[in-house]
């Protein structure tokens, strides 16, 4: 064939997304010309490597945000008119039959051409549920510092089946309300479903694999799958659920093996169904003492509501399966090189196992945005739930499920959780009128303020003396002064004072009780100088400094374990506090001398003083009706209600980071129903104090600086 001179040209027509200014489809066209002498076996033998380029060409040229449409166009300006057009029909219905799915090589191709590696395009698709070229993109950028990018760590899968519809609804109210009488529970860590198979990995490139086998699964079962799905409520000592049997459970059983089947055929992976007792769970691990509550709620579940049940096909990343999960409150801009920048809505997994290099109040985290590694402030956080952070990759559908059979059982509980809660409503109505007449006895748990060496680190005090021992302010958050110790100011170091912001939040939240109108009528502090300090600056504020004098309680003193050195800390007697006009009560005997204190005593040990401490406080203030104020560590806000609410100390690993989570000031509020016999907690008297960091400042670097 002779040669030709031909131009091929691309026509990219972009939409309006999400309100961006694009190009109008009718006036608006990007045209790129490629000209060359060449033949038309040319065309045909590198029709492949032109489609590549035309689609990297539209990538480069247009928003990542935008979804373009584009057509290919061969016009082949020589002779042989039949043939050029036929190549160029063959062109066009090539590409655009590509463009008709949202296959791999489609998601895939955008991002080789941007320059990516295949490994880490396929882990961008796998880590955001292979949407959209878009979404993997902003993963990919998100990650550009990411140490563990380029690691071939496939992500963990599994199926769910999970409830639409108006049983949705009513489970999620369950969820709600379960949480907000009984506290939170393992169930609530993940969204109402039943496991139809054990978490499995499957590699990056064979995922769409996935995705067809739960369609084959899916087809073969949708003419047997049942119309009425039975739920029947099981109850035990740590379990609430509904149970699913009979000849639907056995349906539902046989589309998970089908899907396992499917999945080591197709994607080559080992999945293991659940052939056991299907259920889904309502409530698990939770206080025995809720189990009646806990039925309640469920049996006022109206199960006779129609239900759309859908698989759905979910991921998680393998590397944080037992690490706890946090979910950003506030935006934190890093202050030093190894600290993690937060956004709100940021969630960094977080291994309870190391954190012995963080500093109070600080955790050492990983962020699922960014992958990044580092120190973040833990009261800028909140505990999040387990599957918040799970991606949903696919879902199959079957038919309408109304559980007919459960529809009158459904009605019954439906009336006796009315019954229920009307009985509930004037049982309230009946204590409400009681509380008008009968005053309450409360226990208010303070945190003290902000500590200096939670600022300026362990070396503080080298930061503040002068090597003749005495104390200047080489900062304004240093306090301006430091009361006289017997034994010098070295014994500070493992006793330190509040800063200058301590003694600020201290005051503001003294000023918050007084105008909260709240009936202080003893105060009982650790002897921590930072509690004391703390318990005086409220009291001033309340302007009950010269009323009420503070008893120093060693039993509520911080766990040992957590103390620096291997011997009990050198805090100042109550001779060295009255001397420096702390209004100390020195007819007060404690629960636990401060002699008895142990070095790194054990868990129990600490939750065992603590409670017997408290116990006795309550109990020598039988006449008190007012508020016993508790001024201590973060530790005892857990470890000094728990005993008065009648609940069982917490898991070890659980306390340690609850308490990392207690800021300065945190307060906890329990008061006494003397009708029902129990202790309750209720909302603090005043609201929370939250502020941000202020980094240290040198204006002689900065002015080299600029």
């Amino acid at each position: 064939m002779r040669g030709l001179g031909w131009t091929f040209r691309l026509m990219v027509e972009t939409v309006r997304v999400g309100g961006h200014c694009t190009q109008h489809p009718a006036n608006r066209i990007l045209t790129t010309s490629i000209s060359c002498k060449q033949d038309i076996s040319f065309c045909q033998k590198h029709q492949k490597g032109l489609e590549v380029f035309l689609r990297s060409l539209s990538v480069a040229s247009t928003p990542p945000a935008l979804s373009p449409r584009f057509c290919v166009q061969a016009s082949f300006l020589a002779c042989g008119q039949e043939e050029m057009a036929a190549a160029e029909t063959q062109l066009y219905a090539k590409v655009s039959n590509k463009l008709k799915g949202r296959s791999t090589p489609l998601l895939l191709e955008p991002l080789l051409a941007m320059g990516f590696p295949v490994h880490t395009s396929l882990k961008a698709l796998a880590a955001t549920g292979r949407k959209t070229a878009e979404e993997a993109l902003a993963w990919l950028h998100g990650h550009c510092n990411d140490p563990s990018l380029d690691d071939p760590i496939p992500q963990e899968y599994a199926l769910f089946l999970c409830p639409t519809g108006p049983l949705l609804e009513k489970l999620q109210e369950f969820w709600r309300e379960s949480k907000r009488q009984c506290a939170k529970n393992r169930a609530h860590e993940v969204f109402p479903h039943v496991t139809l198979c054990d978490f499995f990995t499957c590699e990056d490139q064979k995922v769409e694999c996935l995705y067809e086998a739960l369609k084959r699964a899916g087809d073969r079962l949708l003419g047997s799958f049942p119309m009425a799905v039975p739920l029947a409520l099981h109850s035990s000592i740590s379990y609430l659920g509904f149970f699913l049997n009979g000849g639907p459970a056995d349906v539902i059983r046989e589309f998970a093996m089908t899907f396992a089947t499917e999945a080591s055929l197709l994607a080559d992976c080992t999945v293991k169904p659940c052939t056991k007792q299907l259920h889904l769970t309502l409530a698990h691990k939770f206080y025995p003492h809720h189990q009646r509550t806990l039925e309640q709620l469920a049996r006022a579940i109206p199960l006779g509501h129609g239900c759309q049940w859908t698989a759905a096909l979910y991921s998680r990343d393998m590397r944080f399966v037992h690490y706890q999960t946090l979910r950003a409150l506030f935006q934190y801009q890093p202050q030093n090189a190894d600290e993690l920048m937060l956004s709100p809505g940021d969630y960094i997994f977080v291994d309870p196992t190391q954190q012995d290099e963080a500093s109070e109040g600080w955790v050492i985290g990983i962020s699922q945005r960014t992958g990044c590694r580092g120190f973040l402030p833990e009261n800028y956080t909140d505990r999040a739930s387990e599957s918040d952070t799970w991606v949903k990759h696919r879902t199959y559908t079957f038919n309408l499920a109304a559980d007919l059979n459960s529809r009158k059982d459904g009605e019954a509980s439906s009336r006796r959780g009315g019954e229920f809660l009307s009985q509930t409503a004037r049982s309230l109505s009946g204590i409400q009128a009681l509380q008008a007449t009968v005053a309450r006895k409360s226990v208010l748990v303070v945190r003290h303020g902000e500590r200096v060496d939670q600022i300026f680190g362990k070396s503080w005090l080298q930061q503040c003396s002068t090597p003749d021992g005495k104390y200047y302010r080489p900062d304004l958050n240093f306090p301006c002064s430091l009361p006289r110790r017997s034994r010098g100011i070295k014994d500070f170091e493992n006793d330190p004072p509040l800063s200058s912001c301590g003694i600020f939040q201290s005051r503001i939240a003294g000023d918050a009780l007084l105008d909260s109108g709240i009936r202080i009528s003893s105060v009982f502090a650790s002897p921590a100088l930072r509690c004391v300090q703390t318990a005086k600056l409220i009291l001033e504020e309340l302007k009950l400094e010269k009323k009420i004098k503070i008893r120093v309680e060693p039993g509520i003193f911080e766990w040992t374990k957590w103390e620096a050195g291997k011997t009990s800390p050198t805090l100042m007697s109550v001779e060295e506090l009255r001397e420096a006009h702390f209004n100390i009560d020195t007819d007060y005997r404690p629960a636990f001398p401060l002699s008895a204190l142990r070095p790194a005593e054990s868990y129990q040990e600490y939750v065992d003083r603590c409670t017997a401490s408290v116990l006795q406080i309550v109990d020598t203030r039988l006449q008190d009706t007012g508020v016993i104020l508790i001024v201590s560590h973060g530790s005892a806000l857990d470890s000094c209600t728990r005993p008065l609410l009648g609940l069982p100390p917490r898991e070890c690993g659980d306390f340690a980071q609850l308490v990392r989570k207690i800021p300065s000031l945190g307060m906890c509020f329990c008061e006494e129903n003397k009708e029902e016999g129990k202790w309750e907690l209720v909302n603090p008297p005043v609201k929370t104090l939250t502020h941000g960091a202020n980094a240290a400042f040198n204006w002689r670097n900065w002015i080299s600086g600029n």
